[in-house]
């Protein structure tokens, strides 16, 4: 069972669901903060600083990506989109805006609770091991505080941004294989046909200054995956 330190942020502006959903977290352990729009959900994301946030897509004052864009520029969070939305255009959407995962409803709640618990594993093993600062040319990744700065300026990142480049500069220097990131990254096997990896390495070219057209720091391997260039930072 998850422990009550862990704090989740539900973000729906359906009261039915937000009672069965705060009922659901709180069997598994959580404490529970509810919000059912979009400024109220980043007052209360500031006052609580949640472990984990959920939210809807379809708020009445703002879109959900409004709330995950702004949360983006000073949390890495982990953040799960659960909506009823279900064309291609939309989940891109919500990638590039920097969520972690994109579920939709109606969603069994063992599945809900599994993706929920996979992010707070992997954050825990990330941040339970060896604490230490990989240094590459001006670019500086901060294992302790999951943190990242090119030229002496914090880059923020998503969770899953933050776990995709610290993965690749592990391995400086050699390829990783689409289905290697995604079983090491998500713990299931590539489809052939998901995109979330394309729109992070994307956000990542972007953020660090490595344009998609001319990339030297974060090269596509083509027909082999994507390679982590440790001299060209």
């Amino acid at each position: 069972m998850t422990r009550a330190m862990h704090r989740i942020l539900v973000i729906d502006d359906d009261p039915a669901l937000r009672r069965i959903l705060t009922m659901l977290f709180e069997t598994n352990g959580f404490r529970v903060v509810a919000a059912d729009t979009c400024e109220l959900a980043i007052r209360q994301a500031q006052s609580h600083r949640p472990d984990v946030c959920i939210v809807d897509l379809g708020l009445p004052d703002r879109d959900g990506l409004n709330f995950i864009r702004q949360i983006r520029t000073w949390s890495p969070v982990p953040i799960i989109v659960l909506t009823a939305r279900m064309h291609e255009a939309q989940r891109l959407a919500a990638f590039e805006a920097g969520v972690d995962d994109y579920v939709i409803k109606p969603v069994e709640p063992r599945v809900l609770m599994a993706r929920i618990q996979a992010l707070l594993r992997r954050s825990k093993a990330q941040s339970s091991g060896e604490h230490k600062i990989l240094r590459f040319g001006r670019l500086q990744i901060h294992t302790a505080a999951r943190s990242v700065a090119l030229d002496g300026r914090t880059i923020p990142l998503s969770s899953n941004e933050y776990d995709l480049l610290l993965h690749l500069a592990m391995h400086a220097g050699e390829v990783q294989s689409r289905e290697t990131l995604f079983q090491q990254l998500h713990g299931r096997e590539y489809d052939g046909l998901d995109r979330m990896l394309d729109v992070r390495i994307s956000h990542l070219r972007r953020k660090l200054g490595d344009e998609a057209d001319t990339s030297e720091r974060i090269k596509t391997v083509w027909g082999h995956g994507y390679l982590f260039v440790p001299d060209a930072w």
